[in-house]
């Protein structure tokens, strides 16, 4: 870093600091993806798109636009930090300042907590499925309670969630060899389940229409595009932060080579999987089951239940990991560098995960719907933000030297190192779609893109004359 602009040590640590070495590839970045979509509410999500009443054809188109938008935003969240080999919170203070960037750090890693304990209370679901077949008598645990939780509950909660500690101490090298193997391994998994049940089911039995009723005309439109709407939201978060991880791979081009298979090939083969799986669980078992979970528990043999629940249990940490404890490891470090590192930014979200109690909040769907709603409706704008100012304000430049100094000399400082326009648009777009959300209902699915956009809008407008002040500065430069 140039010596003119002195790093400051309230906004810089190794973890922060610039990657310069760049090692991953497009294959680690199609891996990233695929840890991001095997998951357990990957399974039921997709599952649940086929129920809405579409056919095949309407539910794969709906599917191919809705990660088709995800591309887009992943290649666009991607590129800022694959340039500055630099982490999201970082990226944010181009647009935000070098101290105002802990409004959206703290926002998606508050996310990311929520998210955390959920998806780790899924993956314990599948650890007890192992535990019961190998030890049947432990049966009896499930019997007592404590906060909510049976006994037999917390023992594959807090197994799973030490499982994922000891991955996370290893670091990034770690986690990338995990999720480079492990989505491999449960597509592996996955077709040996779909073959088993649909060995078991019969072929012609098998259907890509799951929903009792069946649309047509403008009601199956305005479904296809509900359900367009629910798979760029299903995505929002590990996208925002997609510069965590863009910030190791070696160059643009293969960043966007492993963002085309991993998006769209990847999610669409998966969600065949799924929707296959559960469409043989109506003739096997009597009745549509759409949670994997009891899909295996379900079935007689010993080696594809073990099978099953070892897939679901990796599947489902392996995106916990990527998606819940890698963003906000990043985000809470950035709010105090030199206190807190890579590693305890992630077990802050660990263990306030754990203070949620998420399996009380997976029980009450009301409670999560409400949740996501508001969330999205934060996470919306803060794409707007940053989309518009990169590419619009700044056309694609970034000082790097600005991102970690306090000297009113660097472009990111602004006013005491906030930019206030970048929060009052934040602000104002987060009303406007929590607004939408909960006053207007039927806009509720809508509430990402009616932030992002408004928030693109008045951002956009704020900042004319910085925008103005740059490209004359750029034509002084070139004359």
């Amino acid at each position: 870093m140039k010596s003119q602009l002195p790093v400051s040590p309230r906004l810089s640590n190794e973890d922060l600091k610039p990657d310069t070495q760049q090692k991953w590839g497009w294959y680690s970045i199609f891996a990233f993806w695929m840890s991001d979509v095997h998951s357990v509410g990957g399974y039921v999500f997709a599952a649940s798109l086929f129920a809405l009443g579409l056919n095949g054809i309407q539910v794969f188109i709906s599917l191919l636009v809705g990660i088709s938008i995800v591309l887009v935003f992943a290649n666009l969240m991607g590129k800022p930090g694959q340039k500055a080999g630099a982490p999201f919170p970082v990226i944010a203070r181009m647009s935000f300042g070098v101290f105002g960037a802990n409004i959206p750090a703290v926002i998606r890693g508050l996310i990311a907590v929520v998210w955390y304990g959920i998806q780790t209370f899924l993956a314990s679901s599948s650890f007890i499925i192992l535990l019961l077949y190998f030890f049947p008598g432990m049966a009896t645990l499930a019997d007592g309670s404590f906060l909510g939780l049976s006994y037999l509950g917390w023992i594959g909660f807090t197994a799973m969630w030490i499982l994922q500690g000891i991955v996370f101490m290893f670091g990034m090298d770690m986690i990338r060899k995990v999720i480079d193997w492990s989505g491999p391994a449960i597509y592996v998994a996955m077709f040996a389940l779909c073959v088993y049940m649909v060995n078991l089911a019969g072929w012609e039995n098998i259907s890509f229409t799951l929903g009792d009723a069946s649309l047509s005309g403008m009601d199956a439109i305005m479904q296809m595009i509900i359900a367009i709407a629910l798979v760029s939201g299903y995505f929002a978060g590990p996208t925002l932060n997609f510069s965590d991880f863009s910030r190791y791979c070696g160059s643009y081009k293969q960043l966007k080579f492993g963002n085309l298979l991993g998006l769209p090939f990847n999610f669409i083969l998966f969600s065949v999987f799924s929707v296959v799986i559960v469409s043989a669980s109506i003739p096997v078992f009597g009745e549509m089951i759409t949670d994997p979970v009891e899909t295996v528990r379900r079935l007689d043999s010993g080696m594809i239940t073990v099978l099953g629940a070892m897939t679901f249990i990796f599947a489902t940490v392996g995106i916990n990991i990527v998606a819940n404890f890698v963003a906000p490891a990043f985000d809470f470090s950035n709010v105090s560098p030199q206190k807190i590192s890579f590693k305890a930014g992630g077990f802050i979200a660990a263990f306030g995960s754990v203070l949620l109690m998420p399996w009380n909040l997976f029980n009450n769907p009301e409670v999560i719907h409400y949740t996501v709603d508001v969330l999205a409706a934060m996470i919306g704008p803060l794409y707007g933000i940053i989309i518009v100012d990169y590419f619009f304000i700044k056309k694609g430049k970034i000082d790097i030297d600005s991102l970690y100094t306090e000297s009113e000399q660097g472009i990111y400082w602004y006013d005491n190192g906030i930019n206030k326009k970048s929060v009052y648009a934040l602000v104002i777009a987060g009303i406007v779609a929590i607004f939408c959300s909960f006053v207007f209902t039927a806009l509720a699915n809508y509430a990402l893109f009616i932030g992002g956009f408004t928030a693109a809008f008045l951002y956009r407008y704020l900042m004319e004359p910085e925008r103005v002040a740059l490209h004359g500065l750029d034509l002084a430069k070139q004359s």
